[in-house]
């Protein structure tokens, strides 16, 4: 497998998790019937967006790079935030038990 090859499957790859998080947040949402964002959906746009931003620098896009990065660092944000949420919950249940 040729150098560009690899970098059309990192591509595809990126796009593939980027597209698998909206099927993800509808199946989750129609199993819970009602609209929710399920944490792996914030898991698969950071990969995605990783992913994609990679080709992005490859290719030399500065649209897409940017457009990329500003993506990554709102998702990982998000992930920060529950990451912090879920360890208030657990000290809350330690206080409690």
């Amino acid at each position: 497998m040729g150098r560009e090859s690899i970098w059309l499957a990192v591509g595809f790859g990126g796009q593939l998790a980027f597209t698998g998080r909206f099927a993800l947040q509808w199946l989750y949402s129609e199993y819970k019937k009602r609209s929710l964002i399920p944490v792996g959906f914030w898991y698969l746009s950071i990969v995605g967006s990783a992913l994609l931003l990679a080709y992005a620098i490859y290719r030399q896009d500065p649209v897409f790079i940017v457009g990329q990065s500003f993506g990554f660092v709102v998702y990982l944000r998000n992930l920060q935030l529950i990451a912090k949420q879920a360890g208030q919950a657990n000290h809350e249940l330690d206080q409690k038990g």
